[in-house]
């Protein structure tokens, strides 16, 4: 029975992760210094906290914590308030999964203050009835607490729930949870694919048919 659907943002239901693929990398050239090679990926399982944590210490800034995560959200804001789009097929995806009276959560490594005008632009903010951050739980998705957080806010167990990743590590955190998963693709992601595959219940070249999904679900 499908009770609940939990959907990560970016990757999943936003065509965003190239923004952040450089955006460590960016932060730290305005500060004039030089991001290792491959920066994105070190810190790519990594919580908006841990990230300015990673940075602060492997960089020897000298700027407090918070400080970091506003510099690296103002390098990104713009494009999530005035640029960034839904994938193709998402919108009527929640629109048809709502419809169905399904409750649906979002669960971001995000901060708020950076995507929540972009939900707003994009008319889906009011699709979910919560939204979670990394940031706001205190951990990343590594764990699964931001799993548990929003199920328990929409009052459904875990095998009734669906968690819709594009990201390897997420998948696995959830599964192992009892979560169902549902893999999603995203090119950012192309080199974990097989095991994306293997790992989620269901896997989705794109969410453009909740039909699809439905039917891949009640089997």
């Amino acid at each position: 029975m499908i009770k609940g659907a939990i959907f990560d943002l970016d990757g999943t239901l936003l065509d965003s992760m190239p923004i952040w693929d450089k955006a460590g990398e960016v932060f730290l050239h305005n500060l004039g210094i030089e991001a290792e090679p491959d920066l994105a990926k070190v810190m790519y399982s990594m919580s908006m906290t841990e990230g300015a944590e990673f940075l602060k210490e492997r960089y020897c800034l000298d700027m407090d914590v918070e400080a970091i995560i506003t510099g690296i959200n103002h390098t990104i804001e713009d494009f999530y308030f005035y640029q960034v789009q839904l994938k193709e097929g998402v919108e009527q995806f929640l629109k048809d999964m709502q419809q169905a009276g399904i409750k649906m959560a979002v669960a971001t490594s995000c901060d708020r203050q950076v995507f929540a005008r972009a939900l707003e632009r994009l008319n889906v903010i009011n699709r979910f009835d919560g939204i979670f951050t990394c940031t706001e739980i205190g951990s990343g998705k590594e764990k699964p607490d931001i799993y548990l957080a929003a199920a328990k806010h929409m009052g459904t167990l875990p095998m009734d729930t669906w968690v819709f990743e594009d990201a390897l590590f997420a998948l696995k955190s959830a599964k192992d949870t009892g979560f169902r998963t549902v893999g999603v693709f995203d090119a950012s992601n192309h080199a974990n694919i097989e095991k994306i595959k293997r790992t989620s219940d269901i896997y989705l070249e794109k969410l453009n048919d909740f039909n699809v999904f439905l039917v891949k679900a009640s089997s």
